[in-house]
């Protein structure tokens, strides 16, 4: 491998320094008794029990492709690597990818193929290598990547997860990812609750981000690309569900005012969301202006366009 550069990614050090195996073998002890998120299922998914994500010890993969319809400054000319996860630990009732989350369409992979899948992605000039959905498939995701990197993997791994975050995971997970992308979705722990059964969301994902910022630090972009960093997704619910002034307020008051943060307005009823009236229609434009209005208010000035 070649030396180092300011921002070749993170696993490679960690690689270098024989430290990604341990990392491995600690995950995967994780399996044993499942505590891969905040759920502590405890199932042994090494024997074939399932948990609350459902997921089995096999990866299943949806799609894999260059994504044009993230971030700019992940997607750049050439596309944002992205590799959708079937199943979800959160499966939140009005999911958008409700297919992919609830009814697992999918295909099984061996963590050779998951491997090979970044390598092609790479090929093709994507910028990064875009994992959705990851949290229940980490101790698969870091094997496969080992095999990548053995293999000449060079691209910065970006952690795009619901926010709904094993503490202990996030822990190992240091040196290994560039760019933590996780959902910022609600504050108020009934709404949580009641939209995909996490009561403790909102005090979880307090204790994650801070962890997460603490590793990568705000995002870094260079000639457009980001390279590492701390990127938040929040979405704009009807009727303000997601508790969006919380949100930002702990954002800018315990993470960083130049957090980068994409306030996001395609919320609309998928899934199971003609059952709750309350999220049962798209949201309104004065709502979407609104949640900006609030985020500028506090100081926040780094959003998506």
């Amino acid at each position: 491998m070649r030396k180092n550069s300011l921002f070749d990614p993170y696993y490679i050090k960690t690689y270098r320094e024989s430290q990604l195996d341990k990392k491995i073998e600690s995950l995967n002890k994780l399996l044993e008794s499942c505590t891969l998120c905040p759920r502590r299922c405890g199932v042994n998914r090494l024997k074939g029990q399932k948990g609350y994500c459902q997921a089995e010890i096999q990866v299943r993969v949806s799609s894999a492709f260059a994504h044009f319809g993230e971030e700019a400054c992940l997607v750049g000319r050439y596309g944002s690597g992205t590799i959708f996860f079937s199943y979800c630990n959160l499966r939140c009732v009005f999911c958008q990818n409700y297919e992919i989350s609830h009814l697992a369409e999918g295909q099984d992979l061996t963590v050779e193929e998951l491997a090979n899948l970044m390598l092609y992605l790479q090929k093709i000039s994507c910028h990064n290598i875009n994992l959705v959905t990851p949290t229940h498939y980490v101790p698969q995701i870091l094997q496969a990547l080992r095999i990548a990197i053995k293999n000449g993997l060079t691209l910065p791994i970006v952690y795009n997860c619901g926010g709904y975050e094993s503490e202990q995971v996030i822990d190992l997970l240091e040196g290994v990812i560039d760019i933590y992308m996780p959902d910022a979705k609600f504050y108020s722990s009934s709404v949580s609750e009641k939209l995909c059964n996490a009561k403790d969301y909102f005090e979880n994902l307090k204790r994650v981000l801070k962890k997460m910022h603490q590793q990568v630090g705000d995002l870094v972009i260079v000639d457009g690309i980001a390279k590492r960093g701390l990127l938040i997704r929040h979405l704009v619910m009807p009727n303000n569900l997601a508790g969006t002034k919380e949100i930002m307020e702990f954002i800018a008051q315990e993470i960083s005012l130049n957090t980068y943060i994409n306030i996001m307005a395609q919320y609309r009823p998928c899934g199971q969301a003609y059952k709750f009236n309350q999220i049962n229609r798209t949201i309104t434009s004065e709502e979407f202006l609104e949640a900006k209005r609030i985020a500028f208010s506090l100081g926040l000035k780094r959003l998506d366009k």
